[in-house]
């Protein structure tokens, strides 16, 4: 049976297009080798209530079940089938998965392809086994998995494979990855659970405390890309903001200020700021004397709050840097993977060697 098997799925892998996948909390990237990222929508998943069942044929992913978030009837449910950058929802996530390789694939469902994916330092071999089986059922012939700092690094152009250090800091949707990388691997590396969905919720609280405005996710997240900081800005802003009183539960809205969102986004900034610091304290000397100079990377969506490079150098005391085009760096780091996958073999985890 295995000899009928391989030359068919040698057949299929043929036709197929290998992939790099930036399976993130927040969203999802796909890179194709040879064409760049070809898709970047939000990894979400709109399904019927009490069941897994996808909406729209199974088309209800993405950007179409992203704008239901917060909006649905009683029947249908909006979820996000990652928390804090790993499965919580196994079926969810296979189907989700299924979709891009099927949109990528041109709606061909029989496709077999090579599949990279980007997964947070911090999970587990449950964790990571969990992704590799959602990637082979969604129709993955063969499945890399690559820590999401490394693929940042590369994806960046950082001298990973060189004996010196590079300090690189993601900050995405769900975690905050931090890793010193040499010779094509981490040295020291950390997961932080507080990123993107943190800030958000910070957003959320001071709204409901300060305002008694009521207001969602997709809300916050506005208000955070229009007004938010992790610094002084050098002309302070303001928004006018519309949800729900929770007092007189009526539709209602208020005027915040720049000031007083970066003021409460300051306690998850504190905390990305010592994950850091952390990981900068368990540095070999040698590591640590190189990043005196080079300093860190920052990338992930996190990267786009207004000051976040100058407020962790203010308090770590090494030069910081926005990365270009940050939100796409993993997902180009999985790309090279692709290209360099005998050079970067030995990245891999033990999993997948």
């Amino acid at each position: 049976m295995a000899n009928v098997l391989k030359p068919l799925e040698w057949f299929l892998g043929n036709f197929s297009v290998d992939m790099g996948i930036d399976l993130g909390t927040a969203n999802t990237l796909v890179c194709v080798r040879g064409r760049g990222i070809i898709l970047n929508e939000p990894s979400v998943v709109a399904v019927k209530k009490g069941t897994n069942e996808v909406l729209l044929d199974g088309m209800a992913v993405g950007n179409a079940a992203k704008s239901m978030l917060g909006k649905t009837p009683g029947s249908i449910e909006a979820v996000r089938p990652l928390r804090h950058g790993v499965i919580a929802d196994f079926e969810v996530t296979e189907k989700m998965l299924r979709y891009f390789i099927s949109k990528v694939h041109e709606g061909r469902s029989w496709v077999k392809p090579q599949v990279v994916i980007s997964v947070p330092t911090g999970i587990t071999d449950v964790e990571r086994r969990a992704v590799v089986h959602s990637a082979e059922r969604a129709g993955a012939r063969r499945v890399y998995l690559i820590d999401e700092p490394m693929a940042a690094g590369i994806g960046v152009d950082l001298p990973v494979t060189e004996a010196r250090g590079s300090l690189i800091v993601d900050i995405g949707g769900g975690t905050t990855e931090t890793a010193v990388l040499a010779l094509a691997g981490s040295v020291v590396a950390t997961s932080l659970r507080v990123a993107g969905d943190e800030l958000d919720d910070a957003i959320v609280s001071h709204l409901r405390r300060f305002h008694n405005l009521l207001i969602g996710e997709q809300t916050a997240e506005r208000i955070k890309l229009t007004i938010g900081s992790a610094y002084q800005m050098e002309q302070e802003l303001s928004m006018e903001v519309k949800g729900r009183d929770s007092i007189t539960g009526l539709p209602s809205r208020a005027t915040v200020t720049s000031i007083e969102i970066r003021e409460s986004l300051s306690g998850p900034i504190r905390k990305i700021c010592e994950s850091i610091r952390q990981v900068l304290e368990e540095s070999p000397p040698e590591i640590a004397a190189d990043l005196v100079d080079t300093g860190c990377t920052i990338v992930g969506g996190g990267a786009l709050l207004y000051g976040i490079a100058p407020a962790i150098s203010d308090a770590l005391g090494i030069p910081a840097r926005v990365a270009d085009d940050p939100l796409t760096a993993v997902a180009r780091g999985t790309g090279v993977f692709l290209e360099k996958l005998d050079i970067f073999s030995r990245v891999l985890s033990a999993d997948d060697d």
